[in-house]
This record gives structure tokens, C-alpha cells and sequence, in this order.
């Protein structure tokens, strides 16, 4: 079974980030492929770091 992508995990985690958390994401990594990056470079992963960092440290309340 092959490793998931760093999009792939933030599609996974995605329904617990808040709207507006969620939509920043989509777009700077929008941005970034759209200027020519590709999908598997480190400025992706760095987004699903702060993503899982955002979960971790509790920021949102609902």
C-alpha cells in the first residue's frame, strides 16, 4: 500500500480544521502548484505541518 500524499492527508484531516484555517490552505497550495510546484514539494508538506500543528495545539473552538 503506498504512502499517502501530503494534499491526501490534509483531505483526510480537512473535515476538522475551521473554514477559514481550510481555505487559506486551498489557497496558498493552489497558488503554489498554479506558479509551477508540484504537489510533492516540501511547501506542501509544510502546509499539512501547520494544519496538524493548528489540530494539535487546540487553537479553534466551536
Amino acid at each position: 500500500m503506498s504512502e499517502m500524499s501530503a494534499i491526501q492527508e490534509i483531505s483526510s484531516i480537512a473535515n476538522h480544521l475551521p473554514f477559514e484555517v481550510l481555505q487559506d490552505i486551498n489557497q496558498r497550495i493552489g497558488d503554489w502548484l498554479a506558479s509551477g510546484g508540484n504537489e510533492n514539494d516540501p511547501y506542501i508538506k509544510q502546509q499539512l505541518k501547520f494544519a496538524k500543528r493548528f489540530l494539535k495545539e487546540g487553537k479553534y473552538t466551536t
